[in-house]
Protein backbone atom coordinates (compact mmCIF):
# COMPACT_ATOMS: atom_id res chain seq x y z
CA UNK A 1 0.00 0.00 0.00
CA UNK A 2 1.30 3.43 -1.03
CA UNK A 3 -1.75 5.24 0.57
CA UNK A 4 -3.59 5.01 3.78
CA UNK A 5 -7.84 6.91 3.70
CA UNK A 6 -9.11 8.70 6.67
CA UNK A 7 -12.35 8.50 5.64
CA UNK A 8 -14.53 11.70 6.91
CA UNK A 9 -17.25 11.97 4.52
CA UNK A 10 -16.50 15.25 2.72
CA UNK A 11 -13.54 16.04 5.30
CA UNK A 12 -11.31 12.69 3.99
CA UNK A 13 -8.25 12.49 2.95
CA UNK A 14 -5.23 10.13 2.18
CA UNK A 15 -1.51 9.78 3.86
CA UNK A 16 0.58 9.39 0.65
CA UNK A 17 3.81 7.29 1.24
CA UNK A 18 6.99 8.17 -1.17
CA UNK A 19 8.36 5.65 -3.27
CA UNK A 20 11.39 3.45 -1.49
CA UNK A 21 13.41 0.71 -3.47
CA UNK A 22 11.52 -1.64 -1.56
CA UNK A 23 7.82 -0.33 -1.67
CA UNK A 24 6.12 1.35 -4.20
CA UNK A 25 5.27 5.08 -3.42
CA UNK A 26 3.00 7.97 -4.79
CA UNK A 27 3.64 11.79 -6.31
CA UNK A 28 3.37 14.39 -3.80
CA UNK A 29 2.79 16.60 -6.43
CA UNK A 30 -0.25 14.27 -8.23
CA UNK A 31 -1.90 13.33 -4.73
CA UNK A 32 -1.82 17.26 -4.07
CA UNK A 33 -3.64 18.31 -7.60
CA UNK A 34 -6.63 15.76 -6.64
CA UNK A 35 -6.74 17.58 -3.43
CA UNK A 36 -6.26 21.55 -3.68
CA UNK A 37 -6.64 23.48 -6.95
CA UNK A 38 -5.17 27.11 -6.09
CA UNK A 39 -1.83 28.62 -6.30
CA UNK A 40 -0.78 30.39 -3.33
CA UNK A 41 1.12 28.91 -0.55
CA UNK A 42 2.56 29.53 2.51
CA UNK A 43 5.20 27.46 3.74
CA UNK A 44 6.31 26.88 7.58
CA UNK A 45 9.21 24.92 8.53
CA UNK A 46 11.99 25.78 11.30
CA UNK A 47 15.28 25.49 11.83
CA UNK A 48 15.77 21.60 11.55
CA UNK A 49 13.55 21.48 8.64
CA UNK A 50 14.62 24.97 6.32
CA UNK A 51 16.86 22.36 4.04
CA UNK A 52 13.54 19.97 3.39
CA UNK A 53 11.78 22.99 1.93
CA UNK A 54 13.26 23.28 -1.48
CA UNK A 55 13.22 19.74 -2.32
CA UNK A 56 9.30 19.71 -0.81
CA UNK A 57 8.56 22.60 -3.57
CA UNK A 58 10.45 21.02 -6.32
CA UNK A 59 8.20 18.21 -6.43
CA UNK A 60 5.09 19.74 -6.26
CA UNK A 61 6.25 22.57 -9.09
CA UNK A 62 4.77 25.75 -6.35
CA UNK A 63 6.28 29.50 -5.60
CA UNK A 64 5.22 30.22 -2.39
CA UNK A 65 4.25 33.58 -1.42
CA UNK A 66 6.56 33.24 1.76
CA UNK A 67 8.60 30.46 3.67
CA UNK A 68 8.39 31.37 7.36
CA UNK A 69 11.49 29.64 9.41
CA UNK A 70 10.85 29.32 12.66
CA UNK A 71 13.01 28.95 16.05
CA UNK A 72 12.66 25.08 16.37
CA UNK A 73 10.85 23.80 19.67
CA UNK A 74 7.96 23.39 21.98
CA UNK A 75 8.42 27.45 22.75
CA UNK A 76 7.11 28.11 18.95
CA UNK A 77 3.82 26.41 19.63
CA UNK A 78 3.09 29.83 20.69
CA UNK A 79 0.39 32.94 20.23
CA UNK A 80 3.43 34.66 19.61
CA UNK A 81 4.42 32.88 16.63
CA UNK A 82 0.44 31.51 15.68
CA UNK A 83 0.19 35.94 15.15
CA UNK A 84 3.75 36.14 13.30
CA UNK A 85 1.65 33.54 10.67
CA UNK A 86 -1.44 35.36 10.49
CA UNK A 87 0.21 38.36 9.93
CA UNK A 88 2.69 37.12 7.08
CA UNK A 89 -0.94 35.66 5.38
CA UNK A 90 -2.84 39.20 5.91
CA UNK A 91 0.53 40.80 4.30
CA UNK A 92 0.20 39.18 1.12
CA UNK A 93 -3.85 38.99 1.42
CA UNK A 94 -4.54 35.31 1.31
CA UNK A 95 -7.80 33.87 0.59
CA UNK A 96 -9.27 30.82 1.37
CA UNK A 97 -7.82 28.84 -1.01
CA UNK A 98 -4.11 29.72 0.38
CA UNK A 99 -2.30 26.56 0.85
CA UNK A 100 -0.84 26.28 4.29
CA UNK A 101 2.50 23.94 4.20
CA UNK A 102 3.39 22.32 7.23
CA UNK A 103 7.01 20.96 6.61
CA UNK A 104 8.51 19.72 10.04
CA UNK A 105 7.72 17.67 13.14
CA UNK A 106 4.53 17.88 15.33
CA UNK A 107 5.71 21.54 17.14
CA UNK A 108 5.53 23.19 13.16
CA UNK A 109 2.40 20.68 12.46
CA UNK A 110 0.14 21.20 14.86
CA UNK A 111 0.94 25.64 14.87
CA UNK A 112 0.86 25.45 11.46
CA UNK A 113 -2.90 23.57 11.51
CA UNK A 114 -4.19 25.57 14.06
CA UNK A 115 -2.87 29.23 12.06
CA UNK A 116 -4.67 27.29 8.95
CA UNK A 117 -7.99 25.98 11.13
CA UNK A 118 -8.42 29.23 12.16
CA UNK A 119 -6.95 32.64 9.57
CA UNK A 120 -10.19 33.40 7.67
CA UNK A 121 -12.46 30.29 9.21
CA UNK A 122 -9.77 28.11 7.16
CA UNK A 123 -7.07 27.42 4.76
CA UNK A 124 -6.13 24.37 3.03
CA UNK A 125 -3.64 22.34 4.99
CA UNK A 126 -0.61 20.40 3.79
CA UNK A 127 1.38 18.13 6.36
CA UNK A 128 4.09 17.05 5.65
CA UNK A 129 6.00 15.43 8.99
CA UNK A 130 9.60 15.16 9.09
CA UNK A 131 10.05 13.33 12.48
CA UNK A 132 8.82 9.81 13.44
CA UNK A 133 6.35 11.00 16.21
CA UNK A 134 4.48 13.50 13.30
CA UNK A 135 4.18 10.60 10.44
CA UNK A 136 2.81 8.09 13.20
CA UNK A 137 0.59 10.68 15.91
CA UNK A 138 0.30 14.33 15.36
CA UNK A 139 0.06 14.97 11.64
CA UNK A 140 -2.89 12.61 11.34
CA UNK A 141 -6.15 12.96 12.73
CA UNK A 142 -6.90 16.72 12.37
CA UNK A 143 -5.86 17.54 16.50
CA UNK A 144 -3.92 21.42 16.08
CA UNK A 145 -2.88 23.76 18.95
CA UNK A 146 -0.70 25.76 20.80
CA UNK A 147 0.52 25.67 24.40
CA UNK A 148 0.38 28.39 27.12
CA UNK A 149 2.45 28.70 30.02
CA UNK A 150 -0.65 27.03 31.93
CA UNK A 151 -0.58 23.64 29.82
CA UNK A 152 -0.03 21.61 26.71
CA UNK A 153 -2.83 22.41 23.61
CA UNK A 154 -5.33 24.39 25.60
CA UNK A 155 -5.76 26.30 22.55
CA UNK A 156 -6.89 24.36 19.94
CA UNK A 157 -8.98 22.74 17.48
CA UNK A 158 -9.86 19.96 15.48
CA UNK A 159 -8.98 20.86 11.75
CA UNK A 160 -8.65 17.53 9.11
CA UNK A 161 -5.63 18.44 6.33
CA UNK A 162 -6.44 18.03 2.73
CA UNK A 163 -3.23 15.72 2.72
CA UNK A 164 -0.20 13.89 4.21
CA UNK A 165 3.14 13.11 2.65
CA UNK A 166 5.04 10.90 4.18
CA UNK A 167 8.91 10.66 3.08
CA UNK A 168 10.44 7.70 5.38
CA UNK A 169 13.71 8.99 3.92
CA UNK A 170 13.52 12.00 6.03
CA UNK A 171 14.01 10.08 8.94
CA UNK A 172 17.67 9.27 8.31
CA UNK A 173 18.72 12.81 8.95
CA UNK A 174 17.11 12.80 12.46
CA UNK A 175 19.06 13.06 15.44
CA UNK A 176 18.82 9.63 17.90
CA UNK A 177 17.29 11.75 20.60
CA UNK A 178 14.16 12.53 17.94
CA UNK A 179 14.16 9.62 16.66
CA UNK A 180 13.66 7.83 19.70
CA UNK A 181 10.97 9.87 20.81
CA UNK A 182 8.87 9.28 18.66
CA UNK A 183 8.95 5.68 19.10
CA UNK A 184 6.88 5.94 22.43
CA UNK A 185 3.95 6.80 20.17
CA UNK A 186 4.49 4.30 18.05
CA UNK A 187 4.35 1.59 21.14
CA UNK A 188 1.83 3.22 22.61
CA UNK A 189 -0.72 2.11 19.70
CA UNK A 190 0.89 -1.94 20.62
CA UNK A 191 -0.57 -1.27 23.93
CA UNK A 192 -3.84 0.15 23.63
CA UNK A 193 -5.32 -1.32 19.93
CA UNK A 194 -2.62 -4.05 18.85
CA UNK A 195 -1.14 -6.80 20.76
CA UNK A 196 0.51 -8.59 17.69
CA UNK A 197 2.10 -5.16 16.52
CA UNK A 198 3.49 -4.82 19.86
CA UNK A 199 4.98 -8.19 19.58
CA UNK A 200 5.92 -7.15 16.14
CA UNK A 201 8.19 -4.71 17.90
CA UNK A 202 9.79 -6.52 20.10
CA UNK A 203 10.65 -8.80 17.20
CA UNK A 204 11.65 -6.20 15.45
CA UNK A 205 13.77 -3.65 17.81
CA UNK A 206 17.38 -3.95 16.20
CA UNK A 207 15.93 -3.05 12.31
CA UNK A 208 13.99 -0.19 13.98
CA UNK A 209 16.87 1.50 15.47
CA UNK A 210 18.81 0.80 12.25
CA UNK A 211 16.07 3.10 10.53
CA UNK A 212 15.78 0.06 8.19
CA UNK A 213 13.42 1.88 6.03
CA UNK A 214 11.82 -2.00 4.93
CA UNK A 215 10.98 -2.03 8.28
CA UNK A 216 10.13 1.92 9.15
CA UNK A 217 7.57 2.12 6.47
CA UNK A 218 5.27 -0.65 7.14
CA UNK A 219 5.79 0.18 11.14
CA UNK A 220 4.71 3.79 10.35
CA UNK A 221 1.79 2.75 7.64
CA UNK A 222 0.46 0.53 10.35
CA UNK A 223 0.63 3.41 13.25
CA UNK A 224 -1.50 5.30 10.68
CA UNK A 225 -4.12 2.58 10.04
CA UNK A 226 -4.96 2.30 13.21
CA UNK A 227 -4.79 6.06 13.97
CA UNK A 228 -7.29 6.51 10.88
CA UNK A 229 -9.44 4.09 12.19
CA UNK A 230 -9.85 5.69 15.56
CA UNK A 231 -10.66 9.01 14.20
CA UNK A 232 -12.81 7.86 11.95
CA UNK A 233 -15.23 6.63 14.40
CA UNK A 234 -14.53 9.37 17.12
CA UNK A 235 -13.23 12.20 14.92
CA UNK A 236 -14.53 14.99 17.52
CA UNK A 237 -13.55 13.00 21.05
CA UNK A 238 -17.11 12.43 21.65
CA UNK A 239 -17.91 9.28 22.09
CA UNK A 240 -15.02 8.42 24.41
CA UNK A 241 -13.19 6.15 22.04
CA UNK A 242 -10.50 9.04 20.84
CA UNK A 243 -9.12 9.54 24.06
CA UNK A 244 -7.45 6.40 24.26
CA UNK A 245 -5.24 7.51 21.89
CA UNK A 246 -3.96 9.60 25.52
CA UNK A 247 -2.52 6.50 26.38
CA UNK A 248 0.18 8.37 28.90
CA UNK A 249 -0.75 11.41 28.32
CA UNK A 250 -1.82 13.10 31.16
CA UNK A 251 0.96 12.62 33.04
CA UNK A 252 3.17 13.49 30.17
CA UNK A 253 1.51 16.59 29.44
CA UNK A 254 2.36 17.43 33.05
CA UNK A 255 5.60 16.52 33.24
CA UNK A 256 6.34 19.00 30.17
CA UNK A 257 5.11 21.73 32.00
CA UNK A 258 6.56 21.37 35.05
CA UNK A 259 9.79 20.59 33.83
CA UNK A 260 9.27 23.55 31.31
CA UNK A 261 8.70 22.57 27.57
CA UNK A 262 11.18 21.44 25.49
CA UNK A 263 13.51 19.98 28.33
CA UNK A 264 12.16 16.86 27.47
CA UNK A 265 11.29 15.95 24.14
CA UNK A 266 7.37 14.83 24.18
CA UNK A 267 8.04 11.45 23.38
CA UNK A 268 10.43 10.89 26.42
CA UNK A 269 7.61 12.42 28.61
CA UNK A 270 5.33 9.61 27.09
CA UNK A 271 7.01 6.61 27.30
CA UNK A 272 7.82 7.85 31.53
CA UNK A 273 3.37 8.51 31.27
CA UNK A 274 2.93 5.33 30.06
CA UNK A 275 5.15 3.67 32.54
CA UNK A 276 3.27 5.42 35.32
CA UNK A 277 -0.44 4.70 33.95
CA UNK A 278 0.85 0.87 33.15
CA UNK A 279 2.01 1.12 37.30
CA UNK A 280 -0.71 3.32 38.41
CA UNK A 281 -2.96 0.21 36.72
CA UNK A 282 -1.28 -2.59 38.79
CA UNK A 283 -2.06 -0.41 41.76
CA UNK A 284 -5.95 0.11 41.40
CA UNK A 285 -6.05 -3.86 40.39
CA UNK A 286 -6.64 -3.63 36.44
CA UNK A 287 -3.32 -5.25 34.77
CA UNK A 288 -0.57 -7.78 36.63
CA UNK A 289 3.20 -6.44 37.09
CA UNK A 290 4.03 -8.61 34.00
CA UNK A 291 2.36 -5.94 32.04
CA UNK A 292 4.21 -3.24 33.37
CA UNK A 293 7.31 -5.04 33.12
CA UNK A 294 6.69 -6.15 29.36
CA UNK A 295 6.25 -2.48 28.53
CA UNK A 296 8.99 -1.07 30.09
CA UNK A 297 11.45 -3.62 28.56
CA UNK A 298 10.40 -2.42 25.47
CA UNK A 299 10.84 1.18 26.06
CA UNK A 300 13.87 1.20 27.55
CA UNK A 301 15.27 -1.47 24.32
CA UNK A 302 14.26 1.57 22.42
CA UNK A 303 15.99 4.47 24.05
CA UNK A 304 13.61 5.85 25.81
CA UNK A 305 13.45 6.76 29.85
CA UNK A 306 11.33 5.40 32.70
CA UNK A 307 11.69 7.53 35.37
CA UNK A 308 10.23 10.78 36.82
CA UNK A 309 12.51 13.49 37.45
CA UNK A 310 13.32 13.21 41.74
CA UNK A 311 13.20 16.98 41.27
CA UNK A 312 9.84 17.08 40.78
CA UNK A 313 7.32 17.69 43.71
CA UNK A 314 3.95 15.84 43.35
CA UNK A 315 2.07 18.43 43.98
CA UNK A 316 3.66 20.24 41.04
CA UNK A 317 2.70 17.99 38.81
CA UNK A 318 -0.76 17.42 40.38
CA UNK A 319 -1.39 20.66 39.46
CA UNK A 320 -0.35 20.49 36.25
CA UNK A 321 -2.71 17.41 35.63
CA UNK A 322 -5.80 19.33 37.12
CA UNK A 323 -5.70 21.47 33.96
CA UNK A 324 -6.16 18.15 31.58
CA UNK A 325 -8.80 17.84 29.13
CA UNK A 326 -9.81 14.82 30.16
CA UNK A 327 -11.11 15.90 33.72
CA UNK A 328 -14.39 15.99 34.48
CA UNK A 329 -15.79 18.01 37.64
CA UNK A 330 -12.30 18.65 39.06
CA UNK A 331 -11.90 15.11 38.62
CA UNK A 332 -8.68 13.42 37.45
CA UNK A 333 -8.95 10.66 34.55
CA UNK A 334 -6.59 8.36 33.18
CA UNK A 335 -6.53 6.05 30.14
CA UNK A 336 -5.23 2.80 31.64
CA UNK A 337 -4.44 -0.83 30.65
CA UNK A 338 -6.45 -4.06 31.14
CA UNK A 339 -4.59 -6.23 29.40
CA UNK A 340 -1.96 -5.24 26.38
CA UNK A 341 -4.25 -4.36 23.24
CA UNK A 342 -6.55 -2.33 25.35
CA UNK A 343 -7.00 0.10 27.53
CA UNK A 344 -10.05 2.06 29.22
CA UNK A 345 -11.04 5.44 30.76
CA UNK A 346 -10.77 5.00 34.31
CA UNK A 347 -12.96 7.91 36.61
CA UNK A 348 -12.22 9.27 39.41
CA UNK A 349 -8.89 8.26 40.57
CA UNK A 350 -7.67 8.87 43.93
CA UNK A 351 -5.24 11.78 44.33
CA UNK A 352 -3.15 9.35 47.20
CA UNK A 353 -2.17 6.97 43.99
CA UNK A 354 -1.03 9.29 41.66
CA UNK A 355 1.20 10.63 44.52
CA UNK A 356 2.20 7.04 45.32
CA UNK A 357 3.58 6.37 41.68
CA UNK A 358 5.27 9.60 41.32
CA UNK A 359 7.16 8.86 44.46
CA UNK A 360 8.26 4.95 43.30
CA UNK A 361 8.84 6.31 39.30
Amino acid sequence: MSTVWVSLGERSYPIGFAALNEAPGVALADLLRQRWQGTQSLVVADEHTEALVTGVLQQIDLQPLEVQILPAGESSKSLLMAERLYRALARHAADRQTLVIAVGGGVIGDLAGFVAATYNRGLPLLMVPTSLLAMVDSAVGGKVGINLPEGKNLVGAFYQPRLVWIDVQHLHSLPQREFCSGLAEVVKYGVILDADFFAWLEAHQAAILAREPAVLRPLIERCCRLKAQVVEQDEWERTGLRVILNYGHTFAHAFECVAGYGTWTHGEAVAVGMHCAARLAVRLGLIDEALVQRQAQLLSALGLPLQVDPAWSAEAVLQAMRTDKKNLAGRLRFVLPTRLGEVRLVDQVPESDVRAVLATS
